[in-house]
């Protein structure tokens, strides 16, 4: 096994796989999950630091730290009291999977789901329309990136497989300043696929879907 390979297990194995809805919904509110992105960038986070950066009380921040420990998205990072007490995540993402009898869970991934693409959809578009004010050595180097490609269930694992190892090889640096190399940028990628229903019928599409029925 590479050295690669092994990051990447040790990285998926501090994924969370949380099955409770009533944690999950707790999840879906912009306060908090702006306090794990948060969390991912500094490393480690005092709610009074939070407030600095959120703009929000130290007791709003306080409390929906609190909120995230009790469902076990963040913990004590030791030392300090009070709202100087530091915090960290406890994982470095959440792994949601589809449980088709369990209508609660899935109503609650959905919930979450599109809070989390409101805000991510929002940002985009705001850091993009800002494009002329990123630094110099950026802008040619990121930007917005479409395309339509016709792909059979198996090829879209495969893909989904190799745009995660590609991705992953960086992960190990969220929590850990101490670990980006000098000139490092925080650079947000959203990979967005679904097929499209819309269309009319093309050659070489089966009409009855993947499932084969109609």
């Amino acid at each position: 096994m590479t050295s690669e390979e092994t990051s990447g297990d040790a990285l998926l194995e501090g994924l969370l796989s949380p099955r409770d809805p009533q944690a999950i919904r707790a999840l879906a509110h912009p306060v908090r999950m702006a306090l794990i992105e948060l969390l991912a960038h500094r490393g480690t986070l005092t709610a009074t630091q939070a407030s600095e950066a959120l703009g929000e009380s130290p007791a709003n921040c306080a409390f929906h730290l609190r909120t995230l420990a009790k469902y076990g998205f963040v913990e004590e990072a030791g030392g300090g009291r009070g709202r100087e007490r530091p915090w960290r995540r406890t994982h470095v993402g959440v792994n949601l999977e589809s449980l088709p009898g369990n209508p609660e869970y899935s109503a609650a991934v959905q919930a979450l789901e599109d809070v989390a693409l409101s805000l991510v959809l929002s940002r985009a578009r705001a850091a993009l329309a800002g494009r002329p004010a990123w630094p110099a050595q950026w802008q040619s180097r990121l930007g917005e990136f479409q395309t339509i490609i016709y792909l059979t269930p198996q090829e879209a694992d495969e893909l989904s497989d190799d745009l995660n190892s590609l991705l992953w090889r960086y992960q190990d640096r969220l929590d850990h300043p101490e670990r980006r190399p000098e000139g490092v940028m925080p650079v947000e990628m959203v990979t967005l696929s679904y097929p499209l229903l819309h269309l009319p019928e093309v050659p070489g599409t089966d009409p009855a879907g993947p499932t084969g029925q109609s």
